[in-house]
């Protein structure tokens, strides 16, 4: 009998080895989270799969664009930026890689960072002949401007917005006072959020700018409007980020590359199997959206996100992981 405790004792003190040793194997993981809704909710997802699929201790720390991006290279922490919009600071980035300070695993978002003038699903289908920007411009009165009837709207973003100053750019390239259109402000993202919802109360014509992936699109469904110009970087840095310059022309507005971004340090002593997740892990446009439009209605934590993703979208976030982390992960689960 105390051979038999003996031996269940040296079973249970070899189980709690190694799991320590599996634990200590992946160690303390810093995960930057930052301030805007899908950020927030990747930067949990995160941390959820690392702690129960791989026994990390992960956490999160807060961040945002330019000072996470700074502080990763200069510092080495956070050990991951889940969603950095990478395009947004393309020479801090550039001289991050250059120097072999950072590396950026993978496209977290497969689509990018989508920004453009839309139109609701309904409307586009009621009105197949309205594909570019150019065929709106050319049909005023689809689009009536609540103030004045007589002219079409194009709904513009908040004041401050690099997207507003692109998009008054376009406006002036695609000749849209001439042809009989104004600019609204909304006054602010809550106030253009709320002419989408109104539209789409009352199915009336919408015309104007927003971005992907966002908790709007995942409830309003939107058809983004092709450009049918070319593209040309060069030319768009020159006009179409300038408010002065006084003739911009039609152009192809750029998506913004959303990447995973890791710090060497990290990169060089990670796990195989937790580089391999952030290596893998990338999702759609549509995914995120529809999940920051159900976390929108239930007033959802990023946690609380994490979770509902994790519980009803196996088959998109197993194919991240390894075989042994997706079922420790669907255990803690139940």
């Amino acid at each position: 009998m105390k051979k038999h405790i003996l031996s269940i004792t040296a079973v249970a003190m070899g189980a709690i080895m190694t799991g320590g040793a599996a634990y200590a194997k992946c160690g303390h993981v810093t995960i930057a989270s930052m301030t805007w809704q899908s950020a927030e909710v990747t930067a949990s997802l995160d941390k959820m799969i690392l702690e129960k699929g791989y026994g990390c201790d992960a956490e999160i720390v807060p961040g945002d664009t330019v000072p996470s991006l700074t502080s990763i290279i200069e510092k080495q922490s956070p050990d991951v930026i889940p969603e950095g919009w990478v395009s947004l600071q393309p020479k801090l980035v550039a001289s991050g890689m250059a120097e072999n300070r950072i590396k950026l695993t993978v496209d977290v978002l497969s689509d990018g960072g989508v920004n453009g003038w839309w139109i609701p699903k309904y409307f586009a289908d009621a009105h197949p002949e309205i594909k570019t920007i150019q065929d709106a411009m050319n049909n005023p009165k689809l689009f009536p401007s609540p103030e004045d009837p007589s002219k079409g709207a194009v709904y513009n973003g908040p004041q401050g917005w690099g997207s507003t100053l692109i998009t008054s750019q376009l406006f002036k390239a695609y000749g849209g006072e001439k042809a009989g259109f104004v600019l609204v402000d909304p006054g602010s993202a809550a106030g253009l959020d709320g002419t989408i919802a109104k539209a789409y109360e009352r199915k009336e014509p919408w015309l104007g700018f927003y971005w992907a992936p966002t908790a709007i699109l995942g409830k309003y469904p939107m058809v983004r409007l092709d450009f049918a110009a070319p593209e040309d970087d060069a030319e768009w840095a020159r006009c179409m980020t300038v408010a002065d310059c006084p003739d911009p022309k039609p152009g192809v507005w750029p998506k913004d590359r959303v990447a995973t971004v890791v710090s060497e340090k990290f990169y060089k002593s990670a796990d195989k199997d937790v580089l391999a997740y952030f290596e893998k892990r990338s999702w759609s446009n549509e995914t995120v959206s529809t999940l920051l439009s159900h976390m929108t209605d239930e007033q959802a934590t990023g946690e609380d996100g994490a979770k509902y993703f994790l519980k009803n979208n196996q088959d998109i976030w197993e194919k991240w992981v390894s075989p042994e982390a997706a079922e420790k992960i669907k255990a803690s689960l139940n």
